[in-house]
């Protein structure tokens, strides 16, 4: 995947806790292949009527360039679908703003370049009281971990080495691979310590 250190684009709000895996991708549409895209699925339940129409009230069908979506608690809780991610980013949703999310969803997210920005409760009513409009102009700054939606900045929440992990595209292999001199220096001792350990080369 492609790393990234800054995103500019236009923020939505999807006030609703608990929004699950299988609300973001419905389990009968995970036949479908990856190469074909997720994106007309993507909270298809929410954003569609009973005749599978779009909803013409529903915020991303009235803004699909939306890039950032700030959502309630709990967001990507439920099963471990990777596809919950895949639809998200096809949409071109790059960043989810909440309180709290679903582990496995947030894992899955980094590893395929979306961030799950963790915010205070605080931070995140602020937020939400600035969407008087029905949407905002949004950056994200990995470097600092910060965002600015409106006139407010706020600092959010993520593991050190998912934040590495976004900056650089990297994956986990990738990210030990970072640490490759440590490994490295961790064998040599370990060895001198104790050389029986040092698989010997069969003949």
């Amino acid at each position: 995947m492609n790393g990234w250190t800054t995103l500019a684009g236009k923020a939505v709000c999807l006030d609703v806790d608990n929004i699950d895996t299988d609300q973001l991708i419905p389990a009968r549409f995970m036949s479908q292949p990856r190469v074909d895209g997720y994106a007309e699925f993507l909270l298809h339940d929410m954003r569609r009527d009973a005749n599978g129409a779009p909803k013409p009230d529903f915020i991303l069908t009235q803004h699909p360039d939306a890039t950032v979506l700030l959502a309630g608690k709990n967001f990507g809780s439920g099963s471990s679908r990777e596809a919950a991610v895949y639809a998200l980013l096809d949409s071109g949703i790059r960043v989810v703003i909440a309180e709290s999310f679903g582990d496995i969803f947030a894992s899955n997210a980094i590893n395929n370049g979306v961030l799950p920005a963790r915010l205070s409760s605080e931070h995140w009513q602020l937020l939400r009281s600035a969407m008087t409009t029905i949407t905002k102009n949004c950056k994200v700054d990995l470097e600092t971990s910060t965002l600015s939606l409106g006139e407010h900045t706020v600092a959010f929440s993520i593991d050190e080495a998912w934040r590495l992990k976004l900056i650089n595209g990297w994956d986990d292999t990738d990210l030990t691979r970072d640490y490759q001199s440590h490994i490295d220096r961790y064998r040599q001792i370990r060895f001198q310590r104790y050389p029986w350990a040092r698989p010997t080369a069969q003949h």
